[in-house]
């Protein structure tokens, strides 16, 4: 079961919100919380897998919160719902820590994918964030960085941005799951990033994927 907590200041929608989770097989609700140093200290006793996170709330909003749980409890993964596509959040919640970010009017079945996803350890970013994302790059006026990456190496950086799990990738390219972890430890050198989201966020600036077409959204 995939243990699942919600850090949220409107009770209605959480409670919405569990039972859309309650319905999807193989996760359960166990704790919730309506700000975010609750939350944080929720967190600390449940030690949940994933924590569906709000942005905007009272005591401690959700950035801080985060970023608190993460360094709580690393393994724990954050999933930033909110109704604000703001890429000024995006990146400060990123920069906490968060795996994934979806817009609250997504469906249940992207939540679902999301959840599950950012528990099997990637990412997934709704396409009108990523979208904010790209602009905010574009209007920086800066020129990118661009490591020289290899064919193979593209190819699974983009399907890194597609939300697709290392099984998934070496499937779809006829390689073992480790030659593609190894190249993805190549890739984090290369662009010096830590993680699957810095690599997605790499993908976006460089144009290497159509954010219409990323999962979750």
């Amino acid at each position: 079961m995939i243990r699942v907590a919600i850090v949220d200041d409107q009770p209605l929608f959480s409670e919405g919100l569990g039972r859309v989770v309650e319905a999807q097989s193989g996760m359960e609700i166990v704790g919730v919380a309506h700000d975010g140093e609750s939350g944080v200290r929720m967190c600390r006793e449940l030690k949940p897998d994933v924590v569906l996170m709000d942005i905007n709330m009272p005591v401690m909003n959700g950035i801080e919160a985060t970023r608190s749980i993460r360094s709580l409890l690393p393994d724990t993964k954050v999933l930033i719902l909110t109704v604000n596509s703001d890429d000024a959040y995006v990146f400060r919640g990123i920069k906490a820590g968060a795996t994934g970010y979806l817009l609250k009017d997504c469906t249940p079945e992207d939540l679902s994918r999301a959840i599950r996803t950012v528990h099997a350890g990637d990412t997934i970013i709704a396409p009108e964030i990523a979208r904010k994302m790209l602009l905010a790059f574009e209007e920086a006026e800066e020129e990118p960085s661009a490591p020289h990456l290899t064919e193979r190496e593209l190819e699974i950086v983009t399907a890194l941005a597609h939300g697709r799990a290392n099984k998934q990738i070496a499937r779809e390219l006829s390689i073992s799951e480790k030659t593609v972890r190894n190249h993805i430890s190549n890739i984090y050198k290369k662009l010096h990033v830590y993680d699957k989201l810095g690599a997605v966020l790499y993908a976006i600036r460089e144009g290497l994927v159509d954010v219409d077409g990323l999962e979750g959204g």
